[in-house]
């Protein structure tokens, strides 16, 4: 099974795709989708949707998973930021795709086995389980988490669609 996973940004949203079998993972492909900052956001977004809906095309994943938003303090940036959550969401789900949504605390914790791990012991972490992935830029290895997160509780959740 193919996963797509998910790391939104409006600057820069990392996306990340894993092969799930018999209980094993490997790495396929991920990158980043990048916006211009000089453009309007309406603009933006739609790159952000171009970008992940060229990804859903080429690679065809079977399920996909979203990070959460993390809300900070800037209710501006916040909005924003929810703002290209929604496009990604989106954008996955015109391709007939369910989009499965995890806090990154979950995320950390599926990987790490601590929900507030740092983003050195998550990058280990993808290294073991994806020697293939190489290196790594921060947003890509954010979405791999994802979707290795994702691959871990996807049975989960179907036996409790049913």
């Amino acid at each position: 099974m193919l996963v797509l996973g998910i790391d939104p940004g409006l600057q820069k949203t990392g996306w990340g795709i894993v092969r799930a079998e018999n209980g094993r993972l490997s790495y396929i492909a991920s990158g980043i989708v990048k916006t211009n900052s000089k453009l309007p956001l309406y603009a933006r977004l739609a790159t952000i949707d171009d970008g992940l809906g060229k990804v859903v095309a080429m690679y065809q994943p079977e399920t996909a998973a979203v990070e959460e938003t993390f809300v900070n303090c800037n209710p501006a940036s916040a909005l924003k930021l929810g703002q290209a959550r929604g496009v990604c969401v989106v954008a996955i789900s015109r391709s007939g795709l369910e989009v499965y949504d995890y806090a990154a605390n979950l995320v950390k914790k599926s990987l790490v086995g601590v929900g507030h791990a740092s983003k050195d012991q998550m990058g280990m972490m993808i290294k073991t389980l994806l020697p293939k992935s190489g290196v790594l830029k921060e947003d890509e290895a954010d979405a791999l988490a994802v979707a290795i997160c994702h691959a871990h509780h996807y049975q989960t959740h179907r036996l409790y669609q049913k």
